[in-house]
């Protein structure tokens, strides 16, 4: 058999938590992938490893991530505002932490605008797929998550998300649950739509999980032009999920 031909694979966001790992098991699946990472800073650069295969860029500056999407065949968005807490908060005086955005780095700016920046300049560069990573929630503008530093940005998620599936380009739209760093490949994952997992016990995702996903989803062709929650029954309880064709399957919400 003739081998395959291998697929690029740009992951923005590569720097971050869930980022980091889709990024390795691209590269441990370097017979598929050619894998490429996204970071904001030489730092961040340098805690993934420093490869040549990572690029440094803004995603609020359209100009400096170009060279990064040059000539890939897909796109995973990992990129998200990140509240800050403001220092002095106390817990053992019962208080709750305040949060803030830095200037410039608001949801407004980095997950609608930077994420429009990336779609706009996958799109021009003939990307077949984008994965979008974002956040159960989106469906209840007064969710919790929005008043963090008076950012909405689960608003601005969802604006970003919309945005993508106007586009033309071929998309998966995963919004996780409350993300958990604990391994992945040992629950069964469950997926629904417009946040109906919020109402049940199992709302939360290990980020294992969540880049496994992202990955099946390059591979599997039932994962495009779907948008779905994404969640996982607790460790132990039902069967861990092995077949995500099937798992895709069961999705029919284009948004």
């Amino acid at each position: 058999m003739a081998e395959l031909a291998r697929s690029t694979v740009l992951v923005t966001g590569a720097g971050g938590r869930t980022g980091q790992i889709v990024y390795r098991k691209l590269k441990e699946r370097s017979d598929r992938y050619v894998a490429r990472g996204l970071v904001r800073t030489e730092e961040s650069k340098g805690n993934i490893g420093g490869a040549d295969d990572v690029f440094v860029g803004d995603i609020r500056d359209t100009s400096t991530i170009v060279p990064a999407i040059q000539g890939i065949d897909s796109l995973v968005i990992l990129t998200s505002a990140v509240p800050k807490m403001k220092p002095g908060f106390d817990p053992t005086k019962g208080e709750r932490p305040e949060f803030y955005f830095e200037d410039g780095a608001y949801p407004e700016q980095v997950d609608w605008i930077g994420q429009k920046n990336q779609i706009d300049a996958a799109k021009a560069a003939g990307v077949k797929h984008i994965v979008l990573v974002g956040s159960m929630g989106g469906t209840n503008p007064n969710h919790p998550l929005n008043r963090l530093g008076n950012g909405n940005i689960l608003i601005w998620k969802r604006k970003a998300e919309q945005y993508l599936a106007d586009s033309g380009i071929p998309y998966t739209i995963i919004r996780a649950g409350g993300l958990q760093d604990r391994e992945g490949g040992i629950r069964e994952l469950l997926v629904g739509k417009d946040d109906e997992l919020l109402q049940t016990e199992t709302k939360t995702i290990s980020r294992e999980d969540v880049a496994e996903v992202c990955i099946q989803a390059l591979q599997v062709e039932e994962a495009k032009f779907k948008a779905f929650d994404l969640a996982s029954k607790p460790e132990g309880v039902g069967t861990p999920t092995k077949d995500y064709k099937a798992l895709f399957s069961h999705i029919t919400a284009r948004f």
